[in-house]
């Protein structure tokens, strides 16, 4: 009787169990971990954003996954866990960078963004129909010359972190981070600590299996070269 009760609040993407909880969220949760690893570090420089870029298949082009993504100048975003999810949060995303600046003719802010989109996920938890998304995001950018960096829960939750990951291997890259991380580090050696950070949880990394972006407080949002990620590696494996 207890395991039909419990199938039954599983099926339900909007209702709560007896003990508070539901269900379906903790799914969408699950799936995120099951995704490749994004890592996002706040800087005094800007944000650093770096995913592992996973193929299923040495046929698959590497370019074609895409993990990090440029949202307006000033601001980008890193995903986990159900690619299409994530996509259908980013076009949303990049939508609401667009309207706020024909609206108001200036930037959207960093907080004000995350809040939108964990706004539409909140939605997909309290209608039928709908299930929520399996996939969450690190909103990084620069608000008012300061750098700000938000993770974005399927539950639709934001926080705001210094330095955080999502997607597999979160509890051992976040140890990893809490012992490293310094919040007087430059653009550089953030990019440096998030690659060391992957290096823990990923045997082999070249400059085809990571992305990496920086949002600049001076230059905005950059996606590095792969001769840029091939130094940014060769100087995290010194530092190991």
């Amino acid at each position: 009787m207890q395991g039909n009760n419990q199938q039954a609040y599983d099926r339900g993407t909007s209702l709560f169990s007896p003990d508070g909880r539901i269900y379906q969220v903790e799914y969408a949760r699950e799936a995120v971990n099951r995704g490749a690893p994004s890592l996002g570090l706040r800087t005094e420089e800007g944000v650093v954003l770096v995913a592992q870029s996973r193929a299923g298949s040495e046929l698959m082009e590497a370019e074609s996954i895409e993990k990090l993504h440029k949202l307006d100048d000033h601001v980008g975003a890193a995903s986990a866990g159900h690619v299409a999810d994530a996509r259908k949060l980013i076009d949303y995303a990049r939508e609401q960078a667009q309207v706020n600046r024909l609206r108001y003719d200036e930037p959207i802010g960093v907080e004000t963004l995350a809040k939108r989109i964990t706004d539409n996920l909140q939605e997909s938890t309290q209608r039928g129909g709908i299930r929520p998304f399996g996939a969450a995001l690190l909103v990084g950018g620069v608000e008012d010359g300061e750098p700000r960096l938000f993770e974005t829960d399927p539950s639709g939750t934001p926080h705001e972190w210094q330095a955080t990951a999502i997607g597999g291997n979160r509890g051992d890259l976040l140890e990893f981070l809490e012992a490293e991380y310094d919040p007087e580090l430059g653009l550089d050696d953030g990019v440096t600590l998030a690659l060391r950070a992957l290096l823990q949880v990923v045997d082999e990394l070249s400059p085809a299996d990571v992305s990496v972006a920086t949002v600049g407080v001076d230059d905005g949002y950059h996606d590095l070269t792969a001769a840029e990620k091939e130094s940014a590696l060769e100087r995290a494996r010194s530092d190991e």
